[in-house]
C-alpha cells in the first residue's frame, strides 16, 4: 500500500516538475502576438542585452523609479545598452500609495530623458507589500490624474497604465482614467471584451538567456 502511495506521489512530482519546466520556457505563439518583450529592473542584475535580443525580445520596458524616493540604480546603464542592442525601449514608474503624485512625477522626470524614439511611458499600478496605505478612491484618482498629466507633459505622449487586477478591483481605474491598458494574467490573455488592452504580461515565470531569474514576459496586442 505504501509503495503504491509513494509511486503515485512520485508521478505527481514528475508531472509538477514537467509543468514547471514548461512554464519557464513558455511564450505565446508569435503568429498570434508578433511583438514580444520583457520588463526588467535592477532586481534582474546585469543584463546581456545582445543575448536577450537574440533570444527573441523585441522590446524592453525598464523600471526607472519607484514611488517618490527610489531611482532604479540600473536604469541609466540599461537605457543605454538596450538602445545599443537595437531593441525598442520604454520606461516604467512603479506607483506608490505612500508618496504624493508630484514627488513621484519629479523622480521619474529627473531620471528618464525625453526621447521621441522611446515607447510610451508606463505607470505600474499594483499594491506594494511595503506600503500599507489604502487611501480613498477619490484621493487616489486625483493623484493619478496629476501624475499622468505631469509625466505626459514631460514625455510628449500619453502614458500606458500597467494595471494589476487587485488594484483595479479596489480603485476601478480602468473605467475612471481614460488611458490605454497593460493587463496581466499568466498564460491566458485578458478578456478584451471586458477591458480593451494594448499590452499583456503573459508570464512572470519565464527564464531566458541574458537575464537572471524569472522575468515578466510581455506581448503587444496584434
Amino acid at each position: 500500500m505504501l509503495a503504491r502511495i509513494f509511486a503515485i506521489l512520485a508521478i505527481f512530482g514528475l508531472i509538477g516538475l514537467g509543468l514547471l519546466l514548461y512554464a519557464r520556457d513558455w511564450a505565446p505563439d508569435r503568429k498570434a502576438f508578433p511583438a514580444q518583450g520583457v520588463s526588467v529592473s535592477s532586481d534582474n542584475g546585469p543584463i546581456e542585452w545582445g543575448t536577450l535580443a537574440a533570444q527573441g525580445a523585441d522590446f524592453a520596458y525598464i523600471r526607472a523609479a519607484k514611488g517618490g524616493q527610489f531611482r532604479d540604480p540600473a536604469f541609466e546603464r540599461n537605457w543605454e545598452q538596450v538602445q545599443a542592442a537595437g531593441m525598442r525601449y520604454g520606461a516604467v514608474l512603479d506607483f506608490s500609495l505612500c508618496a504624493r503624485a508630484a514627488d513621484q512625477a519629479t523622480r521619474f522626470i529627473t531620471t528618464v530623458p525625453r526621447d521621441n524614439a522611446a515607447l510610451p511611458p508606463v505607470i505600474r499600478l499594483a499594491f506594494d507589500p511595503a506600503c500599507r496605505a489604502r487611501p480613498g478612491q477619490d484621493f487616489v484618482l486625483s493623484e493619478l490624474n496629476t501624475l499622468v498629466n505631469l509625466i505626459e507633459s514631460h514625455a510628449g505622449t500619453p502614458v500606458v497604465l500597467n494595471l494589476s487586477d487587485d488594484f483595479d478591483a479596489e480603485y476601478d481605474i480602468a473605467s475612471r482614467i481614460n488611458r490605454t491598458l497593460w493587463l496581466e494574467g499568466n498564460f491566458f490573455p485578458p478578456d478584451a471584451e471586458k477591458r480593451k488592452w494594448v499590452m499583456w504580461t503573459a508570464s512572470d515565470m519565464r527564464h531566458i538567456d541574458g537575464v537572471e531569474g524569472p522575468v515578466r514576459w510581455d506581448v503587444m496586442a496584434p
